[in-house]
């Protein structure tokens, strides 16, 4: 079996290269990354030694780029992480999503089609049906909840979603589809909440939170996301959607809040809220769990102890993004708030 895993560099990515890899030690994976910002080679250095293991530098919108890969790799599968993915620098440019997201998962697509690939999956994101409302605690997303994006950034991702499934039903190719909420874990790139605070907690830094932090979030253990989009490239029905919740819904504060009883010091600094911030999150991952037997095996208490962990046992990895690009970033979006 011949693997092609997209933004293999990036987080989820990375987790599921890494898992695969020791799951499956006769499969073959190439890892296609742009290696932008979020993109990580430190992120795949135990592996890049590995026999089955191939990096390409090369951006999914790259046309002939990504037509080179297919005729040479002739991948059996491609899993589709490569995204831009953070709501606030969406925000603040929304065009490099628009070209990402969609344009280049078009491209995919369209080689997925010619070289003739047994599955396209297309990994997404819960955002894409919007929010909740805080006081309706009985409301979750399902598979059947409609499309209602608050951000370019969510936009994206819908739009990458309905292109997949119209090549599904238009040409017939054998795609599906993941719908996850929150991650955190391993390898989790420190500009968004649960690294941020940790990096920050360790640096003797504010913690800003947006708003009054009472936004709620269902938080997946990245392990348990890779656990789930392996069950669906191997178990999964083509042409459905599938969504994968973590049953871990917690508010920001609570969150941060935890970060600092775990390291024993931090000091919360509110921050001006985020435009169109979604107030809830909420996954209902009962069609996974009847189809293919999935279910989180991480509640967070235990997750969220094995992430701080790793924050302090690799703290070369996330200080040295500090050290480069992302500081000038993180001023441009706190340092006025």
């Amino acid at each position: 079996m011949k693997i092609l895993v997209t933004g293999g560099a990036g987080f989820i990515g990375g987790n599921f290269v890494h898992y695969m890899l020791n799951k499956y030690p006769d499969y073959q994976i190439i890892c296609l990354d742009k290696l932008t910002y979020a993109g990580n080679m430190e992120t795949l250095a135990p592996v890049m030694d590995k026999l089955n293991f191939t990096f390409v530098k090369a951006d999914i919108a790259d046309r002939d780029a990504v037509y080179g890969i297919f005729e040479k790799e002739k991948p059996d599968i491609v899993v589709n992480f490569a995204a831009e993915s953070h709501v606030d620098r969406s925000i603040e440019n929304p065009s490099i999503f628009l070209q990402t997201n969609v344009m280049g998962t078009q491209v995919l697509l369209d080689a997925s089609r010619k070289y003739g690939v047994s599955r396209y999956h297309q990994v997404s994101t819960d955002e894409v049906y919007g929010d909740l409302p805080l006081d309706r605690p009985d409301l979750f997303f399902t598979e059947e909840t409609p499309i209602h994006t608050s951000s370019p950034y969510s936009a994206s991702k819908a739009g990458a979603d309905l292109l997949v499934q119209a090549y599904h039903r238009t040409f017939g190719l054998p795609a599906t589809i993941s719908r996850c909420s929150n991650n955190y874990g391993p390898y989790h790139f420190p500009e968004k909440l649960i690294p941020l605070m940790i990096a920050n907690v360790l640096n003797g830094k504010p913690l800003p939170v947006y708003g009054d932090g009472k936004n709620i979030r269902d938080w997946l253990y990245v392990e348990d996301h890779c656990a789930a989009i392996d069950l669906i490239l191997h178990k999964g029905r083509v042409g459905e959607v599938y969504n994968i919740g973590g049953h871990n819904e917690k508010t920001n504060l609570e969150v941060v809040q935890i970060i600092i009883d775990a390291l024993g010091k931090g000091e919360i600094q509110f921050v001006t809220d985020r435009k169109g911030h979604d107030q809830r999150y909420a996954i209902d991952p009962t069609k996974i769990h009847n189809e293919l037997g999935w279910l989180p095996a991480t509640k967070f208490e235990d997750g969220i102890k094995k992430t701080i962990q790793w924050y302090l046992d690799n703290r070369d990895w996330w200080e040295n993004i500090l050290s480069g690009e992302y500081q000038d970033y993180y001023e441009r979006m706190y340092g006025d708030r």
